[in-house]
């Protein structure tokens, strides 16, 4: 998560914070979405995405991330929505209020790549075989990204 969180997480330790993500929703040409099991231990999958550090805009995030997480290069499409009202507590007792920003993306370079440090496996999923999410908001998101919504903010 970087030196920001890591800097934050100093000075107000497991205290509730606001965290600004983004992520992108990727199809391939049967419409089903990317997904990234994020755990090894348990069966939870998200879309590829995370944390916004200081300097970097919502978009690069995205693509920086998607990189880091799946070795796939990636163009934003457009912006799916704003989920901003979801909470979640972190296996190390941190607390956040997490503002996600999801994209649509196509893919237009790189390798799929599964790293067995943040990424444990990345399969393609259509709406009706969806596997465990590991958040409401992933759930929100994905259900909007396969109705074609865009402008949603929640």
């Amino acid at each position: 998560m970087g030196d920001y969180i890591k800097w934050i997480r100093g000075k107000v330790g497991h205290e509730k914070i606001f965290l600004n993500c983004s992520g992108a929703c990727i199809v391939n040409e049967n419409n089903e979405i990317l997904l990234q099991k994020r755990n090894k231990e348990d069966d939870i999958w998200g879309i590829p995405g995370g944390i916004v550090e200081i300097g970097e805009s919502i978009e690069e995030a995205a693509i920086r991330e998607v990189k880091e997480e799946t070795g796939l290069d990636i163009k934003i499409e457009n912006l799916i929505g704003v989920y901003s009202k979801y909470f979640f507590e972190y296996h190390n007792g941190d607390k956040a209020q997490t503002i996600c920003y999801a994209f649509r993306a196509n893919v237009i370079g790189g390798t799929l790549n599964i790293d067995n440090n943040e990424t444990y496996d990345l399969q393609y999923f259509n709406r009706h075989n969806l596997p465990t999410l590991f958040a409401q908001q992933h759930t929100d998101m994905i259900n909007d990204f396969f109705d074609k919504k865009v402008g949603v903010y929640r």
